[in-house]
C-alpha cells in the first residue's frame, strides 16, 4: 500500500492541468461580461498564491485581483509596535510575539533592534509557548504581544483561559487582534483627499480561509445584501483560488449577489462556535484600532475585558506607553497597497530602498505582505 505524504494532500490543488482548464472557464465567463471585474483577496495568504503561481497571467484583460489589508503583521501601526519595543526594554521583561513581528519597524525600530541592545524578544509558533517560557523564568514577567485577525485570536484566549485556570502569575498581555469584516466595509465606504471613493475599484471579494474557519462564513452576510459585492471563501491553494474566480464571475453572469463557500472542506457557514465563544468570553471590542495606512477602522479591534485588566499589559504599563499616533515613511505608499488603490511596483523604493532584508514599509516585512511577494515572484509579473 502506498504510503500517504503531506504532498499527496495538496497536489491536486496544484496541478497544471487542473489550473489551466479552470483558466479556460474564467476566459468563457468573462467574455459575458463587458465590464471589467476587481476581485480583492482580503487575505495576504491569497496574495502569496497568487503571486507565486503567476495566476494574474491566467486572468482575461477584464479580470483583475487588487490586493486588500489581510496581513496582521502588515496593518500593525507604528505607536503599537513602539508599544512592543519599549515593553521589550524594561527591566525584568520577556518581550514573546510570533514570527515576522520581530521585523516590523516602528519609530523607535523593531524588536530584532531592541534585541540587538539586550532586550530579551523571543518569537514563538505557538501562544501556549509562553507557559515554558514563564516557568523556566519565574522572575521574569512574560508579556505576550498577540497580533493577528480571527485566525489566531481563539490561541490568545486559550493561553488566557489557562493563565488564569493554573493561576499563573508571571505571563500578561498586549492585545494587538483584529477583525477582518470591519475593513472590508471601511474599504467601500471610506473617502480620502486623493480619491472619491473606494466603491468603484471593489466588485467582489475573495474571502480568507483560516478566518473563515473560526468565524465562519456568516460574516460577509452584509456584503451582498448592503453593498452588493459578492463574497467567495477561497482556499490557498492556486486551484482554490482559480476555482473561486470562477464562482464570482458566474454570480455576475447568472445575476446574482451572495456569499458562497469554495473552501467547503475545511469552511463552514457558523464557524467554529467553540472558539468564538472563548474569544467573547475574554475579549470586548474596542471602539477603534488604528490600521497602518487605512486610519482608525470602528470596532475592529478587541481588547481585554475590564475584569482581566490585571493581565493588561497596556494598563500595567500606562505610564511608559506613548498614546499618539506616528506616521508611516513619506516615500512609502503601503497605506494605498493596504486599501487595493496600488500595487507594489508603483512604489518609488520598491526593491532599491525598500527589501525583504532593509524594509521600510510593512507590507516588505512579511511573507504574506504584497510587497514580498511581488519582490520575491516579481518575475512572474
Amino acid at each position: 500500500m502506498k504510503s500517504l505524504e503531506l504532498k499527496n494532500l495538496y497536489d491536486d490543488f496544484r496541478d497544471s492541468k487542473t489550473i489551466k482548464a479552470y483558466a479556460k472557464l474564467i476566459e468563457q465567463e468573462a467574455k459575458k461580461i463587458e465590464r471589467n471585474i476587481n476581485i480583492m483577496e482580503v487575505c495576504g495568504g491569497h496574495t502569496h498564491t497568487i503571486m507565486k503561481y503567476g495566476l494574474p497571467q491566467l486572468m482575461p484583460s477584464n479580470v483583475k485581483f487588487i490586493h486588500g489589508p489581510g496581513c496582521p503583521v502588515c496593518i500593525m501601526p507604528k505607536h503599537r509596535i513602539d508599544h512592543a519595543y519599549i515593553l521589550a526594554m524594561q527591566e525584568d521583561v520577556i518581550l514573546v510575539t510570533l514570527g515576522d513581528m520581530i521585523k516590523v519597524p516602528g519609530s523607535k525600530g523593531s524588536l530584532q533592534d531592541a534585541r540587538s541592545k539586550g532586550a530579551d524578544v523571543r518569537f514563538v509558533y505557538s501562544p501556549m509557548e509562553c507557559v515554558k517560557i514563564a516557568k523556566e523564568n519565574p522572575n521574569k514577567k512574560v508579556i505576550f504581544f498577540a497580533i493577528g485577525f480571527e485566525t489566531t485570536t481563539p490561541m490568545t484566549a486559550a493561553l488566557i483561559d489557562f493563565v488564569i485556570k493554573q493561576n499563573i502569575k508571571n505571563i500578561f498581555f498586549h492585545i494587538n487582534h483584529v477583525t477582518v469584516p470591519e475593513v472590508m466595509e471601511e474599504l467601500i465606504n471610506s473617502r480620502d483627499e486623493h480619491i472619491d471613493s473606494y466603491n468603484n475599484q471593489i466588485d467582489a471579494f475573495l474571502g480568507p480561509s483560516h478566518v473563515s474557519v473560526i468565524a465562519g462564513a456568516k460574516i460577509y452576510e452584509k456584503f451582498p445584501k448592503e453593498y452588493k459585492r459578492p463574497v467567495v471563501v477561497s482556499g490557498f491553494e492556486p486551484v482554490d483560488v482559480m476555482e473561486g474566480v470562477l464562482m464570482v464571475l458566474k454570480q455576475f453572469n447568472e445575476g446574482r449577489c451572495e456569499v458562497e463557500i469554495q473552501y467547503k472542506r475545511v469552511v463552514s457557514f457558523e464557524g467554529n462556535i467553540k472558539a468564538q465563544k472563548m474569544i467573547e468570553h475574554y475579549f470586548e471590542k474596542a471602539s477603534l484600532f488604528k490600521w497602518r495606512g487605512l486610519g482608525n477602522v470602528p470596532n475592529s479591534g478587541w481588547r481585554l475585558k475590564k475584569e482581566f485588566s490585571h493581565l493588561d499589559a497596556e494598563v500595567i504599563y500606562k505610564d511608559v506607553l506613548p498614546i499618539e499616533e506616528i506616521e508611516d515613511h513619506k516615500l512609502c505608499i503601503c497605506g494605498d497597497i493596504l486599501r487595493g488603490m496600488a500595487h507594489p511596483t508603483e512604489c518609488t523604493i520598491f526593491g532599491t530602498a525598500c527589501k525583504p532584508n532593509s524594509p521600510v514599509g510593512s507590507c516588505m516585512v512579511s511573507s504574506e505582505g504584497a510587497c514580498a511577494a511581488y519582490y520575491k515572484y516579481g518575475n512572474l509579473l
